[in-house]
């Protein structure tokens, strides 16, 4: 017997877990105020996305334009491509630079402790709805940690904090009857989303052999992959075929437990990954020679796990809530990837799950009954219903089985936790308990959220202690929108296309109803045009049709107002610019600042060529029967307007919003100014500034895989000083260079008492427009 050594700290804000969801919630917490700890049981925080498991980080981004999380994860993942040589894929790719960016993260942050290696072992409580402590032991360093504090965070994934505190909490499939929803059973069960195991193979240049051990799993029939949806697709780019990984569908759940099992389920997911690499290297006829020259450089040991405990709220949400896109008051997060289900047991399972058996098509039932959002997330799905300072974020929180298909991936989570950190944050400077903060607070938890960069649905920046807002605001110049056609000429570089979901130019034939949506800025639209080839030998018609529609997400077929229609005449014949008089205006419905979306109906001998440039905020969709989705990964289809669109004026920095929305929310300078761009606020009174924030454009319209290794986005301010008016002359207070990151705070020197500011954006990182999507003052 030997004694562990006691130590006991005292904190605001406890959070138990360093996944996305954690470390997100910790520096989150601390950020605003709170002096907080974090405890992770592994050496590396990331949880599910480190480089010991290396899911790579998916979200709502995967199926809308510019839904990419923003905030807290958003700094993280922009600073690792920035920093990182790799590029990034599927399952398997992650490497230790994004390791260390988190690591790097913590470490800066004021206000925060954690320790690494350390694991949650028990819970004190002062009463029945109060948790005093919890209790952790230091692997390796035989140290019994003992973390008091007034709120407390599990983000521990199989609610560890939870369970011994007593809360109530669900596993497994809840029964149709229960709450009707779609893919719910007809009996409840125990199962799970299973766990999976990846591995990192590498071109050596020359054949390389692959000796498999006596106890894998042996594969023997090929239709196991190929016709029961487990692809073996090359995960890397076509020009960049060094790496194999993956997959996601090497996984096992049931019948083994995953919370009391789990080591039984990494041996056994060790197994068949070996076995799978047999497969490939070995044994398929087309592979084993594509994959002659590859060597197995990494192979995971600790299982990536999807489901298990779900700690019951003051709010469950089911199914019904992301699908109908529900709005709640206590809004503090946004989901929007599918009711993503997979077939329990995995690998064990006579198929995978539907998705995959169906090739992972983009316009069939399945995806038309999975597909939803982006959709709002509640705090009180976050608060235990059984304990007044536990709040949880993760795959742990208070959803049915089939909602946390949707809510539990790690971009959503990430974002989720930030929820939860600020509102922790509050809740110790307001010295009430969390659900005292959803009931009574909320609002200021929305605003704060907003202030650090993050999106929610149904809120704007309200801020009243935001100087901007009440300010005028002008620019050197405004670009204005007059369409792009298939020879305008965008600045992309470092930004791909991913590997699914993907329609190319070969398809873009009509051969599905399609949407252009058209940002407006006018009283009018006069006329608009569409780049087309008639690949046939006779004149084609094809019916088209504007609507208004709500926002860039407005999917909508049915119930959308319709503006106008017609039935455009095309000649045979290549590249041809079509125009349509369309005569709208604002008696008629158009909308002054918004969007209408142009439909062109099926014609599959009518093509409708992409653009070379992707118009900002400016996006497209397809028709999947009853509703439309995302086409391709985010492009502009070629069209022109007229007169032009005054869709980038220098006042939508004070929209409220720091994405497309509702309209495109930015400010550009016209390219082709002369001078170097500035936008301007000005005050009818003097005002003392001392804290000046800013929201750039970049990275959030495609997904995270989209981007290159050291990726910086080409919209994004490289350069840029602030000035302020001071007795009669510009003072440049602060300079900045070589930035890439989206939103930049600068706390100045000293409080500066003025009534104009200017900021000058001197380079880009490469578009020749400079954009901003909001300004903040304090």
């Amino acid at each position: 017997m030997f004694d562990l050594k006691s130590e006991t700290k005292t904190f605001d804000v406890v959070v138990c877990g360093g996944g996305l969801a954690g470390i997100c919630a910790a520096i989150s917490s601390a950020r605003n105020g709170a002096n907080t700890v974090i405890v992770q049981d592994r050496p590396v925080f990331g949880g599910n996305s480190s480089s010991e498991i290396r899911v790579t980080t998916h979200g709502s981004a995967a199926f809308h334009y510019y839904a990419r999380e923003t905030g807290v994860i958003s700094e993280l993942l922009i600073e690792e491509r920035a920093r990182n040589h790799e590029e990034i894929n599927e399952n398997g790719w992650t490497n230790s630079v994004w390791d260390m960016t988190i690591y790097d993260m913590a470490m800066s942050t004021p206000n925060l402790e954690f320790f690494l290696n350390t694991t949650v072992q028990g819970v004190n409580k002062k009463d029945d709805r109060t948790i005093d402590s919890v209790v952790c032991h230091i692997l390796n360093a035989e140290v019994e940690l003992t973390l008091k504090g007034k709120v407390f965070i599990d983000c521990t994934g199989d609610g560890i904090v939870a369970d011994r505190a007593g809360c109530e909490w669900r596993l497994g499939e809840e029964a149709r009857e229960e709450f009707n929803e779609p893919h719910a059973p007809e009996q409840a069960s125990k199962n799970v989303l299973g766990s999976s195991l990846h591995f990192k193979a590498v071109d050596m240049g020359k054949p390389v052999p692959f000796k498999a051990p006596d106890w894998i799993k042996h594969y023997e029939d090929a239709s196991f992959f190929y016709n029961q949806g487990r692809p073996l697709e090359h995960t890397g780019h076509k020009e960049n075929d060094r790496y194999r990984a993956g997959y996601w569908w090497l996984e096992i759940g049931v019948p083994w437990d995953t919370i009391y099992e789990n080591e039984d389920i990494r041996h056994e997911l060790t197994r068949h990954t070996l076995g799978v690499w047999d497969w490939i290297k070995n044994k398929d006829p087309e592979l084993k020679e594509v994959a002659k020259n590859y060597a197995l450089e990494w192979i995971g040991q600790v299982p990536g796990k999807r489901e298990s405990r779900r700690i019951m709220g003051r709010y469950l949400m089911t199914e019904h809530d992301p699908l109908n896109k529900k709005v709640f008051e206590d809004e503090v997060a946004f989901g929007g990837w599918n009711v993503d289900l997979h077939t329990p047991g995995g690998l064990l399972a006579p198929s995978s799950e539907p998705g995959a058996m169906e090739g992972y098509k983009v316009d069939t039932k399945f995806q038309r009954k999975t597909l939803c959002g982006p959709y709002g997330i509640p705090l009180n799905m976050m608060i235990s219903k059984d304990v007044n300072n536990l709040m949880m974020a993760g795959r742990n929180v208070s959803a049915t089985h089939a909602a946390l298909g949707t809510v539990r991936v790690m971009g959503t989570t990430a974002i989720m936790g930030q929820g939860v950190g600020t509102a922790a944050a509050q809740s110790v400077k307001l010295g009430v308990h969390p659900p005292k903060v959803a009931d009574n607070h909320i609002d200021i938890v929305k605003q704060q959220l907003l202030r650090d960069g993050c999106f929610l649905l149904n809120t704007k920046n309200e801020d009243e202690n935001d100087l901007a807002r009440k300010a005028k605001v002008t620019a050197s110049s405004e670009a204005t929108s007059v369409g792009v056609g298939p020879n305008t000429q965008g600045v992309h570089e470092g930004l791909r296309f991913w590997k699914t979901q993907h329609q190319g130019e070969e398809s873009d034939r009509l051969k599905k109803r399609r949407g252009q949506w058209i940002a407006t800025g006018n009283d009018k639209v006069d006329t608009i045009s569409v780049c087309l080839t008639n690949h046939s030998n006779e004149t084609e018609k094809l019916q088209a049709k504007v609507y208004s529609v709500e926002d860039i997400w407005d999917y909508s077929l049915n119930g959308v107002a319709q503006l106008a229609e017609t039935t455009l005449e095309l000649p045979p014949g290549n590249n041809q610019w079509i125009s349509w008089d369309v005569q709208l205006n604002t008696s008629n419905g158009l909308p002054v600042e918004g969007y209408i979306r142009l439909d062109l109906f099926e014609n599959e001998n009518v093509e409708w060529h992409r653009a070379g440039k992707i118009e900002p905020g400016q996006v497209c969709s397809f028709d999947i029967g009853e509703r439309m989705r995302r086409y391709d990964h985010g492009i502009t289809m070629s069209y022109k307007v007229e007169p032009e669109q005054n869709c980038y004026e220098a006042k939508n920095v004070l929209s409220g919003y720091t994405r497309p929305y509702r309209s495109t929310n930015l400010w550009r300078s016209d390219e082709k100014a002369p001078e170097a761009p500035w936008i301007e606020l000005s005050w009818d009174n003097i005002e003392a500034i001392s804290q000046i924030e800013i929201t750039f454009p970049g990275n959030i319209l495609r997904e995270y895989h989209s981007y290159e290794s050291f990726y910086r986005d080409s919209q994004c301010a490289k350069d840029y000083s602030i000035s302020l008016w001071v007795d009669g002359e510009w003072r440049e207070v602060l300079r900045v260079t070589d930035n890439y990151q989206r939103q930049r705070k600068h706390q100045l020197n000293q409080t500066v008492s003025t009534d104009r500011l200017r900021l000058t954006i001197h380079a880009t990182n490469g578009d020749p427009s400079a954009a901003v999507y909001e300004i903040r003052c304090y």
